[in-house]
């Protein structure tokens, strides 16, 4: 089937109104949250299909989890207990490799309003710490995971990190493996598990696809077949892209992705 992807950000822009930007975080507060675009990757094909705002850059935010759970599974494997400290340009530069788009930086601003706000992340921190799970010194652990947060991407670099998953680790524009194919399927299931925060539960059923979200607005979700990123910044109570999830959610119909219908 052929979706017309305007018409479907057109069918989903009212939604938009039902959220509101992420205002805690007080550079996010300032986005334009009258924003809507999609990139979708056909791995088959190699084909992309992308409209509105695809190309606008925005935080990647917690959709980085994503990128740092496959970069820990490289490097330490899926059993570990070690807590190993990797640096903020270790990360960049896996994030720039697997999302294809060497134009991924750090804002500096949204790293800056994320360390004077994030206050819960530091009481988290402090309990792992207490409790003897996180190993490593807190206060560098939180910069280097409010860098990744602050990382600014594009709905097409999400697109190409889905495609990754999709296609078992490989990297459909090269065909050069990045990750490994155990460590796909353990991320797609976590994603599909708590991807999406408290609704996470909702969504499986919904939409059926892997998918992460983050509160830049932004969405990776890896489908047979198709690696899709998605931004619009207006959030729902969660913390959940609005209008990004309602037109994941009529992708997947469209395109008959809901992995439990195989």
């Amino acid at each position: 089937m052929v979706l017309n992807l305007n018409d479907a950000i057109q069918a989903c822009w009212k939604r938009i109104d039902e959220g509101q930007v992420a205002t805690y975080i007080p550079v996010l507060a300032k986005v334009d949250p009258y924003q809507l675009g999609v990139c979708l990757y056909n791995v088959d094909s190699g084909k992309k299909d992308c409209a509105g705002a695809s190309n606008v850059r925005f935080a990647i935010e917690s959709v980085s989890k994503v990128i740092a759970l496959l970069y820990a599974i490289e490097r330490l494997g899926l059993t570990t207990v070690e807590d190993h400290l990797s640096s903020f340009d270790q990360i960049l530069n896996f994030t720039r490799e697997i999302c294809n788009d060497p134009q991924i930086t750090l804002n500096e601003e949204i790293y800056q309003s994320e360390l004077r706000t994030g206050d819960m992340n530091r009481s988290l921190a402090y309990y792992l710490k207490a409790k003897e799970t996180l190993a490593n010194d807190v206060t560098t652990s939180l910069e280097t995971y409010f860098k990744q947060c602050s990382m600014m991407v594009t709905c097409e670099s999400l697109a190409n990190l889905g495609a990754v998953l999709a296609n078992d680790g490989i990297a459909p524009w090269n065909g050069e493996r990045l990750i490994s194919s155990d460590a796909a399927t353990y991320t797609k299931s976590v994603m599909m598990t708590t991807g999406l925060y408290n609704q996470s539960g909702t969504y499986s059923v919904k939409i059926g696809v892997p998918t992460k979200s983050g509160v830049g607005g932004g969405l990776v979700a890896s489908a047979p077949k198709y690696g899709i990123g998605i931004f619009s910044p207006a959030l729902d109570q969660a913390g959940n892209s609005v209008a990004g999830l309602a037109l994941l959610e009529m992708i997947s119909r469209e395109l008959d992705l809901d992995i439990f219908k195989y």
